[in-house]
């Protein structure tokens, strides 16, 4: 054994296997005294994230819960490591390419060598401590010219949904969206029908952050359902796992993130509205505000949804919707369902559905 593999040796066996902050400064002190093991202690940690993979994690994921457990500086840390084996990985997938590229940036040095080998320390504990996660797989089918030029529009818009103050102009915005997400997820299932090796359903996860985790989990689940995904919400871990073909999967992804942006804007000029009034808002009004938003979103598009589809198309769509239920089960063969808490300020409730009503997702043109 080397000098510099029994430090850091001596180092894990002080910090990693020992929760105690005295066990961390005697591994920290340890690596600080040894410049010369930073090269091995950077290769174990690209091992620890190595095996994250093998239990299910994707880059992603583990930058999500890293930042919710430790922080900014430990993320970026992640995201170094993450980098750096990556460059020895083997291909992983479009959408694994895409969680590598939106890695936030190094950070810097943090601080003295004691503080920066105490940081890395905290991140390899987290990371040898990951549990196994069910494993996603992705679409076998690549996306060709028309569907990257069809989502590009598709991201446009909702982009300009977000930024603009303008309800009715939100309205119609997201609403042109989901047309051609419609659209786009149709072509996919008539060209995967016809094709001599059908696609199957995939999975992603999809981070379900707090505040109020649980109206956005609900939120989440109607625009799967109504976008023929299933969606099953990891509470303790802090996202979403959607089930579903791929082109539904990215509208899910797409029109979640839009409408939790519009959300938030409509939010806070409710409660602006409310407080000029003389009535104090509390944390009771935002949950019941985005429960009621959750709620009323999801009743519309399930009411888009039972109209959207000719007689022709039930049949490839039934095929499709077995095939996602059947990999859903496979993954997740035993759920619990849980009940919204915190949901009793009428004045939110109020606010909420007249906010979802003004980003309505209008229902689909008629399909075939």
């Amino acid at each position: 054994m080397t000098s510099t593999s029994s430090t850091v040796d001596q180092a894990f066996q002080a910090s990693l296997y020992d929760d105690t902050d005295s066990g961390l400064d005697t591994g920290a002190s340890l690596l600080a005294a040894d410049p010369a093991a930073d090269a091995e202690l950077a290769r174990r940690g690209e091992e620890f994230v190595a095996a994250a993979w093998r239990r299910g994690w994707q880059p992603a994921d583990v930058v999500r819960l890293v930042r919710r457990e430790l922080d900014d500086l430990h993320a970026g840390l992640a995201a170094g490591l993450i980098r750096a084996q990556a460059g020895g990985d083997r291909p992983r997938g479009r959408r694994w390419a895409a969680q590598l590229e939106d890695l936030p940036q190094d950070p810097p040095h943090a601080g003295d060598r004691f503080s920066h080998a105490t940081a890395v320390l905290e991140l390899y504990r987290l990371l040898l401590r990951l549990p196994a996660l069910e494993p996603l797989e992705e679409s076998r089918r690549e996306h060709g010219p028309a569907a990257s030029r069809m989502l590009t529009r598709i991201r446009a818009l909702l982009a300009k949904a977000e930024a603009t103050g303008f309800p009715q102009e939100a309205e119609a915005l997201t609403a042109k969206a989901q047309e051609l997400m419609a659209r786009h997820s149709v072509d996919e299932a008539l060209l995967a029908a016809a094709a001599p090796a059908p696609d199957a359903p995939g999975a992603c996860r999809i981070g379900v952050e707090p505040p109020y985790e649980q109206s956005k989990a609900v939120l989440l689940d109607a625009l799967a359902t109504a976008n023929h995904c299933r969606a099953v919400w990891n509470e303790p871990l802090g996202f979403s796992t959607v089930v579903g073909f791929e082109a539904d999967l990215e509208a899910v992804e797409l029109l979640y993130t839009s409408l939790l942006v519009q959300a938030a804007h409509a939010m806070t000029k409710a409660e602006a509205a409310q407080r000029a009034g003389g009535r104090k808002r509390t944390k009771i009004f935002r949950q019941s505000f985005l429960a009621a938003y959750a709620h009323r979103v999801g009743d519309r598009l399930r009411s888009a949804a039972e109209a959207q589809v000719t007689q022709d198309l039930l049949p490839v769509l039934a095929t499709r919707a077995i095939a996602v239920t059947d990999r859903l089960d496979r993954m997740f063969p035993e759920t619990t369902t849980t009940r919204l808490r915190g949901v009793s300020d009428a004045a939110g409730w109020t606010e909420g559905a007249a906010a979802a009503d003004r980003a309505q997702v209008r229902a689909r043109p008629r399909l075939g």
